[in-house]
């Protein structure tokens, strides 16, 4: 190798690792904070983690719809700062902002005037609906700011800044730790340093983990819109708010395929975890769980994406080539490596991680099952999501878009539907069809990368 491809490589490696840290901090933190919400409403019974978890999947459909919208933003901004045109990544902002107005106060709408069926649809045993619906409505009460903390978060790190977003999230998760510890237990004598102290507690249960989410979300939102407001690089500062179609088309048409294809994945997602309660609670708390467990360790595998897109798309905006197929070569192996470490730690570690959240032991046992049947398939799920941010980058969401609804509609989905509804099989047959979904979509994703379809830049040669 000569000592310029050598020296770029260098180069290039220091800014993947300077943009994709921070991210994967960030979900680290919201992922710690997510164990111990579940450890907390846990140690309350098993109905408590039922509750909590049985509406999980509806929270990651409208966050994912959202965070959809943001990938237009982020291609166009990107590609912006790539051709180096600040003044019109600065007029994205501030079509971002009208779209955080737009599509907060139609979330926040939408999820209250339906918290009381949710938990009906999901096949919530009715002894825990109420109290799943109560959570779920207080849960979305902030829909606003966390919408500004999706797509805010995800305008700065299309700007290169991913550290800020980071600093948010930590204090989010930190103050939201702080509410659950205050607001869930009742008040009580501990002992720390062998003094007995008494800490308040509101003893709100269930509620009080609610309340406390709420509350965290709330002030993340605002922290946010206000560091954005005062940004060097992307203020929306003295921009207009009026629907500007020159830059909301090109955003939306990235968007719309993204948002067509996390919309359809979290309903399939909604799906399948209706299909999973129907089977009882041991099986709901376990895969509520595992679930839990597992999105810990595809924290690199994201963190890494995060920085694929935004570099893709800064080499798409310069018509660096070289730098895109460049970037490509280096994210995949290092991409596999981390994963094959992390999958291979959760196969290891699955039943000392299931024991943290319940003193079950059924749920614990299908638990580590199921971890490890998923453990085995994180390298190639890497490889996926590694192609498909570089896809997101260049804006290139077509192709995603179908093999994911592919893979979750004619694999998981109808695999799932024939084994736990006809067959009467249990939670195992279900995980048994996720990890089929994510090798359908591990060889496609690989046919597209081998094909060269993923970078526009060599189509146009």
């Amino acid at each position: 190798m000569k000592k310029k491809d050598r020296n770029l490589n260098t180069s290039m490696l220091v800014i993947i690792l300077s943009l994709a840290w921070p991210t994967m901090l960030e979900q680290l933190m919201q992922t710690a904070v997510q164990y111990i919400d579940t450890a907390m409403v846990g140690s309350l019974g098993t109905s408590a983690t039922a509750a909590v978890g049985a509406t999980t999947t509806v929270n990651w459909l409208v966050n994912s719809s959202i965070s959809a919208l943001s990938i237009g933003f982020l291609a166009y901004i990107a590609k912006a700062f790539g051709e180096g045109d600040r003044d019109k990544a600065k007029r994205s902002v501030s079509q971002a902002v009208l779209t955080v107005l737009v599509v907060g106060v139609f979330f926040t709408a939408l999820t209250l005037s339906l918290s009381g069926v949710i938990p009906v649809w999901m096949q919530v045993d009715a002894e825990i609906r109420t109290l799943a619906a109560q959570y779920f409505f207080i849960l979305y009460l902030p829909m606003l700011p966390r919408t500004a903390s999706i797509i805010f978060g995800t305008v700065l790190r299309a700007a290169g800044d991913t550290k800020t977003p980071m600093k948010i999230g930590v204090a989010v998760n930190l103050m939201n730790v702080v509410l659950n510890f205050l607001l869930i237990y009742p008040t009580r004598q501990v002992v720390i340093f062998g003094q007995e102290l008494v800490v308040y507690g509101a003893g709100w249960g269930v509620i009080g983990a609610a309340a406390a989410s709420a509350a965290a979300f709330t002030m993340g939102g605002i922290v946010i819109s206000v560091i954005l407001w005062r940004h060097p690089l992307v203020s929306p500062k003295g921009q207009s708010i009026k629907p500007d179609m020159e830059i909301l088309r090109p955003c939306l048409k990235v968007a719309f395929p993204n948002m067509l294809q996390r919309f359809g994945s979290s309903l399939g997602y909604v799906a399948f975890a209706s299909m999973i309660n129907s089977l009882g609670e041991v099986a709901t708390a376990a895969h509520t769980i595992a679930n839990t467990v597992e999105s810990a360790f595809y924290i690199p595998g994201y963190g890494m994406q995060t920085a694929a897109a935004t570099l893709a798309g800064n080499a798409y905006g310069a018509k660096d080539n070289r730098r895109m197929k460049e970037l490509a070569r280096m994210f995949i192996p290092i991409e596999v490596i981390l994963m094959v470490c992390t999958g291979g730690a959760l196969f290891a570690f699955a039943p000392w991680l299931v024991d943290i959240f319940s003193d079950s032991r059924e749920v614990i046992a299908l638990g580590t099952t199921v971890l490890r049947m998923v453990a085995v398939t994180e390298p190639i799920y890497g490889v996926s999501i590694i192609i498909e941010g570089m896809m997101q980058g260049v804006g290139r969401t077509k192709i995603p878009f179908i093999i994911n609804i592919l893979g979750m509609w004619g694999v998981r989905i109808v695999g799932t539907f024939v084994c736990t509804q006809l067959l009467g099989l249990g939670l195992v047959s279900a995980w048994s069809c996720m990890v089929a979904h994510i090798a359908v979509a591990f060889v496609l994703f690989l046919i597209c990368y081998l094909r060269g379809s993923w970078n526009p830049l060599e189509q146009r040669r």
